[in-house]
């Protein structure tokens, strides 16, 4: 028998901990009911998730920009709602020190978000002011690589 433990980084299983223990079942089920997308829910509020984040960050202030972009695809590795929720916040709060080659981590996000509600605030909050701040070169390949994410529609409408 194989047995797959998963070990996460003190940070995300700090957040996972709390989201937890923030959750309702009553709104885990409205949630799923309003936004699906194959997901679980905790049923922690958008409040919540964003304070989570804020403390994690303030637990952990050492983490890198790599290490930042790692917890993210961390939290989102698991399919709930609330976890890739709080990635998302985490990249707000990053937004100042991405780099163009942050893209293929966000293109990973975008194509398995499993929501709208998760699709949104990635474009809004982190793709766009990413690229408004991209000069240059880098600002030439993001571009090319949003164009060909809009030509397969990945990204939502404006």
């Amino acid at each position: 028998m194989r047995h797959d433990f998963r070990v996460e980084s003190p940070a995300a299983a700090f957040i996972d901990r709390t989201l937890r223990a923030e959750g309702s079942d009553e709104r885990a089920s409205a949630d799923a009911t309003r936004i699906g997308g194959g997901l679980r829910f905790y049923g922690a509020s958008v409040g919540a998730v964003r304070g989570v984040v804020r403390d994690a960050r303030r637990r952990h202030p050492e983490l890198s920009h790599d290490e930042v972009a790692a917890l993210a695809s961390e939290l989102w590795a698991e399919p709930v709602y609330e976890r890739r929720l709080a990635a998302v916040v985490l990249l707000q709060g990053q937004v100042p020190t991405l780099l163009v080659s942050d893209f293929t981590r966000l293109e990973q996000l975008l194509r398995s978000a499993g929501a709208r509600e998760l699709i949104d605030p990635l474009v809004a909050d982190v793709l766009r002011p990413l690229l408004e701040r991209l000069e240059g070169v880098d600002a030439t390949r993001a571009n090319r690589i949003v164009d060909r994410w809009e030509s397969e529609r990945l990204l939502p409408e404006s």
